[in-house]
């Protein structure tokens, strides 16, 4: 949404309303939310902790599971908390509940599951000019540790290098790891 057509659904809401101030939706280049429960940022990246995850259609065990994920590792989206509960977004936009612990800190990527030009390749340094170590499939699961806003160190067993930040799912346009 531009910033007129919010300024003109700020003015509308505000006089349906009654003057409540609405703020316009944030965008990662602005300061993220806070969760109430936990004090961190709101959307964040985490990854799956377990080989097996329930993920269910509400913030409770009474919710059905609505599927499972079977691969640990996987980087999810932190959409919402509820107490002990997150609202997660997978990397095909599929949202549902899972229990807090059932989480991990480690962050983790995909390579960007919506390339379809053929592998991505990965890098012996942050630079398009440097060797290239390894052409990797959209889909491929790597861990991170370091991103500085172009750039990121992917690795895992039998690749290890630098890929465009762009071209990964799990970490944000911009975002910097250290």
């Amino acid at each position: 949404m531009t910033d007129r057509v919010w300024l003109a659904a700020l003015a509308l809401a505000g006089g349906l309303l009654g003057g409540a101030l609405i703020a316009p939706p944030a965008t990662h280049a602005q300061e993220a939310a806070v969760g109430r429960t936990s004090g961190l940022p709101v959307p964040r990246f985490l990854s799956l902790k377990a080989d097996k995850t329930n993920v269910r259609s509400g913030p409770t065990k009474d919710h059905a599971v609505a599927w499972v994920f079977t691969r640990a590792g996987l980087p999810v989206e932190v959409t919402a908390e509820f107490e002990t509960w997150r609202r997660i977004r997978d990397a095909d936009g599929a949202e549902g509940w899972v229990y807090h612990s059932m989480l991990s800190g480690r962050r983790t990527a995909l390579v960007g599951p919506w390339l379809k030009d053929g592998p991505t390749p990965l890098y012996a340094n942050p630079d398009a000019d440097s060797a290239v170590r390894a052409r990797l499939e959209p889909g491929v699961l790597g861990k991170l540790d370091k991103c500085d806003g172009k750039w990121c160190h992917f690795f895992d067993n039998g690749f290890d290098g630098f890929i465009e930040q762009e071209k990964l799912w799990g970490v944000y346009p911009g975002e910097k790891l250290e």
